[in-house]
């Protein structure tokens, strides 16, 4: 299993700062797992208002973190260059621990299902020992010659 650091990261996801929410993939099997991490730091742009006198990473951007991380194992091995995944669905995702500035976010992806195009890749994230949440993240995995440009067309679900 290969590991990644943020430079590599960026080679495979079209995501860039602010939104890549990736700071290492520890161990990434394609088609099959991924174990990586994103350190949170007060220096967040979206804990400026999500709450400035008690920050936590909104859910949303955990979801987000988790799709980055599940993403790079529903490419297969040569499209990471020629393919995006697209997050198509989330299921099953309940909260269990905020998460704040100094805090680990460790991720774990392992794909479940891929028919045609579409897949599903089951998602858990913790700190240290505690349980943050976990669920089904659906991708859609399109072509994407353009340099990661999006064609809004090509989302029909």
């Amino acid at each position: 299993m290969a590991a990644y650091d943020v430079r590599e990261i960026m080679r495979i996801l079209p995501h860039r700062y602010p939104m890549l929410l990736l700071d290492r993939i520890l161990e990434l099997e394609p088609m099959v797992s991924a174990r990586g991490y994103k350190n949170v730091s007060v220096n967040e742009p979206m804990l400026t208002g999500h709450f400035p006198l008690n920050p936590v990473l909104p859910g949303v951007y955990i979801i987000e973190a988790l799709a980055q991380l599940a993403g790079t194992t529903i490419l297969k091995p040569g499209d990471q260059s020629r393919k995006t995944p697209y997050l198509a669905g989330v299921d099953g995702f309940r909260f269990r621990r905020p998460v704040i500035p100094g805090d680990r976010l460790d991720m774990w992806a392992r794909v479940a299902r891929v028919k045609l195009n579409m897949g599903v890749v089951v998602v858990e994230a913790k700190v240290g020992d505690e349980l943050v949440c976990a669920g089904e993240l659906m991708f859609s995995v399109v072509s994407d010659p353009g340099a990661f440009g999006v064609d809004a067309t090509v989302l029909h679900l």
